[in-house]
C-alpha cells in the first residue's frame, strides 16, 4: 500500500517539475539572445555569450554530479542550483556592460545546465520505482517547452524584453517550490568511466558515428543560437518568436511517441540519413525565405529532423556500446551534440552571421548537415570486410 500511496504525488511532482524547468530552457535558448540584443550587443558578442554555456556545462555537470554522489542527495543539490539561478538572474537584470554580463552569465550557466541531467536522474529512478516508463515523465518537459515558448513570448511582448530576467526568476522560483514536494533520490548522476573511453575510441563505427553527429550538431546549434535573431531581423515580435518555438516543440512529441513504439521496425542509418537531409532542407528554406511566418511553418520540420535523429541516435548508441561503458558513451555523445558543437557554433557562428548575413549563415549550416548525411550514407553503403567474409562463408555453406 505504501508504494502506491507515494506513487501519485511523487510522479505528479516530477511531471510538474519537468514541465516547469523547460520554461527556463526556453528563456535561455530563445529569449536571452533578445535580451542581449536589447542591450545593444553585436551578433558576434551574442555568439560568445551563447558559446559560454556549452563550455561551462562540461565542468558544471561533472562537479555537481560529484557533489551529488558525495552527499548522496539530488534534491538538495537541485535546490542549490535553482537558488543560484534566481540570484544570478537578478544580478543580470541590473547589469548592462558586456564584460559584467559575460562574467555573471558564466556563473548562471554553472547553476543552470546541471539541473537537466539531475532532473532526468530523479525521473528515471522514480519511474523505475513505480513501474512506469521514463517517457511518461520526460514528455511533460516537451509540453512545458511548448507552453512556455508561447506564454513567455506574449508576456515579454507586453512587459518588454528588458524584463526577461524577472520572468526567469519567477519560473525558477516556481520550480524551487515544486522541488519541495519531490522525493529525494540518493542515486548519483552516471559518471564517465575513463577506462571506457579508450575502448570506445577503438571502435571505428562509433568514431564515424560521433564525427557525423558532431557535423550535424554544428548546423543544429547554429540554428538554435541565431533563430531568434533571424526572426527579429525579419520583423517578428516576441509573440511570433514564441509561436515558432511552439511549432518545433509540439511537433517532436508525436515523433517521440511513434518511434518509441515502432522505431525498431526501421534500420538506424537510413533514419539518420533521412533526418540529416531534413535538417539540410530546413536550413536551406530558412536561408531563402524572407518571412517570419514562413519560418514558423519551417519549424514544423523539427519533428522529422531532430525528433527522428535524437531517438534513433540514442537507440544506435545503446546497440554499439556495451552496458559497462554506456555512461561513457552517453557522455561523449553529449559532448559531440551539445558542448563542443555549441562552443564552436556560438563563437564562429556569431562572426559568420555578422560578417556574411543570414542567407550565407544558414547555407553554411545546411552544408554541415549535408556532410553528416554523406557520412551516414557512406557508412550505410560501405560493406565492412568482416561482414562480407561472413556472407561469403554463409554462401559457400549453402552451396
Amino acid at each position: 500500500m505504501e508504494p502506491s500511496s507515494l506513487s501519485r504525488p511523487n510522479l505528479s511532482s516530477m511531471r510538474a517539475f519537468s514541465f516547469t524547468i523547460y520554461g527556463t530552457m526556453v528563456l535561455v535558448s530563445t529569449y536571452f539572445p533578445l535580451f542581449y540584443a536589447k542591450l545593444g550587443f553585436s551578433n558576434s558578442q551574442i555568439g560568445v555569450l551563447y558559446a559560454l554555456g556549452p563550455m561551462i556545462s562540461l565542468i558544471a555537470n561533472l562537479l555537481w554530479s560529484i557533489a551529488s554522489d558525495k552527499y548522496r542527495t539530488v534534491k538538495k543539490i537541485m535546490c542549490i542550483l535553482l537558488i543560484g539561478q534566481i540570484i544570478m538572474s537578478y544580478i543580470l537584470s541590473i547589469s548592462t556592460s558586456f564584460s559584467m554580463i559575460m562574467l555573471i552569465i558564466t556563473i548562471f550557466y554553472f547553476f543552470f545546465y546541471p539541473v537537466f541531467p539531475l532532473s532526468d536522474t530523479i525521473a528515471i529512478n522514480a519511474a523505475k520505482q513505480h513501474g512506469k516508463s521514463f517517457i511518461t515523465i520526460r514528455i511533460f518537459g516537451s509540453i512545458g517547452y511548448a507552453f512556455f515558448a508561447l506564454v513567455i513570448g506574449y508576456v515579454l511582448s507586453v512587459i518588454g524584453a528588458s524584463r526577461t530576467m524577472w520572468v526567469t526568476m519567477a519560473i525558477a522560483g516556481i520550480a524551487l517550490l515544486i522541488t519541495m514536494f519531490i522525493q529525494d533520490q540518493s542515486s548519483p548522476v552516471a559518471k564517465m568511466n575513463m577506462s571506457g573511453i579508450w575502448s570506445i575510441l577503438r571502435q571505428k563505427e562509433l568514431l564515424w558515428f560521433f564525427g557525423c553527429v558532431f557535423c550535424l550538431a554544428i548546423s543544429a546549434r547554429m540554428n538554435d543560437a541565431f533563430l531568434t535573431i533571424t526572426l527579429k531581423d525579419l520583423g517578428a515580435g516576441e509573440n511570433v518568436i514564441g509561436w515558432a518555438q511552439l511549432a518545433s516543440s509540439c511537433s517532436e512529441i508525436p515523433i517521440f511517441l511513434f518511434l518509441s513504439i515502432y522505431g525498431d521496425r526501421f534500420k538506424e542509418l537510413p533514419l539518420l540519413i533521412f533526418a540529416s537531409l531534413v535538417f539540410a532542407t530546413r536550413f536551406l528554406l530558412v536561408s531563402l525565405t524572407g518571412s517570419a511566418y514562413a519560418i514558423i511553418a519551417i519549424q514544423l520540420m523539427h519533428s522529422l529532423s531532430f525528433g527522428i535523429f535524437y531517438v534513433t541516435a540514442i537507440r544506435m548508441l545503446t546497440r554499439l556500446i556495451p552496458d559497462e561503458f554506456r555512461a561513457t558513451g552517453m557522455a561523449l555523445f553529449t559532448i559531440a551534440w551539445s558542448s563542443a558543437s555549441g562552443l564552436l557554433s556560438g563563437t564562429l557562428g556569431g562572426i559568420v552571421f555578422e560578417q556574411f548575413g543570414r542567407q550565407r549563415f544558414y547555407l553554411i549550416a545546411m552544408t554541415f548537415a549535408l556532410i553528416a548525411c554523406i557520412g551516414f550514407a557512406t557508412r550505410y553503403f560501405h560493406r565492412d570486410p568482416a561482414i562480407r567474409a561472413r556472407k561469403s562463408i554463409g554462401s559457400s555453406k549453402k552451396g
